[in-house]
């Protein structure tokens, strides 16, 4: 079901406006949104970065293995789900990836900035976008399952945004979050990336819990390279904010490196190992 902004009714999910009140989404670029009014400046993100971003994405060792992780936990916990939606879809890459892997699901994804929906819509042309905030999602009842990867981090009001995510779950749907970890990894490379925290264990399952999820399984990953990063880290610190640019810009051959240490840390993780301290921490949480 759509949940209309304007007047909290809900109505069917085909329908263009609100029965009762006749609001509806205006169009920009032939796509919904829903915020217009945070389509091109909003705080949490620079809209820069989506083009440094589609650039690093493909075959880099991080990215890589974090859609691997995605598709096997959605595979794993949450195999039988019909729809999806990418809250924060950036790009659209981890949706493509979701997109390939279950081919018969309905998947959409959702920004708040305009800039980024036009990659993602390039990149995966048959999925649904739209524009929108967080922290008011339009539906209620709708997915089966919903992705967050390195969204929360850069919302203040987190707990907004997970309660409005299980409004937009059906029951029994599975929420998977994804963010960055410990607060004393903290760097110029967060400032950067326009984070507002890192989570710890403790603080993020507790939010997810209040917002009405039980968690069904949580793991650290990144953990087998922790020390290197705690070491670039450490380097990091005090240097300009914007000189820092993106940790994840390798060379070809530290690249494959680096995704062989991830491959090995994947296999543990499907083999049921949890980490208990890692640069990410990885959520998959089930409405109660």
């Amino acid at each position: 079901m759509k949940r209309c902004l304007a007047c909290d009714a809900t109505y069917a999910t085909g329908e263009s406006s609100c029965p009762a009140c006749s609001w509806r989404p205006v169009l920009e670029n032939g796509l919904p949104s829903y915020a217009p009014e945070l389509s091109t400046k909003s705080k949490g993100f620079k809209t820069s970065h989506f083009a440094e971003l589609a650039a690093l994405e493909t075959g880099n060792f991080w990215f890589e293995a974090r859609n691997r992780l995605i598709v096997w936990a959605l595979r794993r916990y949450a195999g039988d789900f019909g729809s999806f939606l990418e809250v924060g879809c950036g790009t659209g890459y981890v949706l493509s990836g979701v997109s390939a892997a279950f081919p018969h699901a309905r998947v959409a994804g959702s920004e708040i900035f305009s800039a980024g929906l036009s990659f993602a819509a390039s990149r995966l042309p048959g999925a649904a976008f739209m524009q929108m905030d967080a922290r008011r999602i339009p539906f209620s009842d709708e997915f089966d399952a919903i992705g967050m990867f390195d969204v929360l981090e850069h919302i203040v009001e987190d707990e907004t945004v997970l309660r409005e995510a299980q409004t937009a779950l059906r029951p029994g749907g599975h929420l998977l979050l994804t963010v960055p970890q410990h607060q004393w990894l903290w760097s110029s490379t967060d400032e950067y990336a326009c984070h507002v925290r890192r989570y710890s264990a403790d603080d993020l399952h507790a939010k997810v819990r209040a917002a009405g999820f039980a968690i069904v399984r949580s793991t650290s990953f990144v953990s087998v390279l922790l020390p290197l990063m705690m070491v670039s880290r450490l380097r990091r610190r005090g240097n300009d904010t914007e000189a820092t640019g993106t940790e994840l810009n390798v060379g070809p051959l530290l690249n494959r490196l680096l995704c062989m240490a991830m491959a090995v840390e994947a296999r543990m993780i499907r083999a049921r190992v949890t980490f208990p301290m890692g640069g990410s921490r990885f959520v998959i949480a089930k409405k109660t």
